[in-house]
């Protein structure tokens, strides 16, 4: 699932803040069907419309340590922005006080020419999850 979003105008100040831009909410293929160009159909789909609706960007979140997914997008061109520390706890009851880092990855669209969206070792970048809500 996909779709174009913006942060809310009162964060437009913070160094965190996101403009328009297009977001991977969710992307899962089933086991049997992968390897097959679904993933990466799907992608471009949601790349094209964010340019399209003139977005600046198309981002997702990715485990850190999901190196086929992290590997699957730097071949399609993302890169990481920044890594979220401790973004996903799959503790149910919400008690954990650590969980695994997501890495914010990004693909500028034809909008964003000179790149102010993206940048080099964004692994280094480390922010919170209250960050980038």
């Amino acid at each position: 699932m996909g779709k174009l979003e913006e942060q809310p105008a009162h964060m437009r100040h913070s160094e965190h803040y996101t403009p328009w831009h297009g977001h991977i909410t969710v992307l899962t293929v089933a086991p049997a069907w992968r390897r097959l160009g679904h993933a990466r159909r799907l992608t471009e789909r949601l790349e094209r419309g964010s340019d399209i609706n003139d977005a600046w960007f198309v981002d997702l979140y990715v485990r850190a340590g999901n190196k086929v997914a992290v590997d699957m997008y730097k071949g399609m061109g993302y890169s990481v922005f920044r890594r979220v520390v401790g973004y996903y706890s799959d503790d149910p009851s919400g008690m954990s006080e650590t969980g695994e880092d997501a890495f914010d990855m990004r693909k500028p669209c034809s909008r964003d020419k000179n790149l102010q969206h993206v940048r080099e070792k964004g692994e280094e970048f480390l922010v919170d999850p209250v960050d980038v809500s």
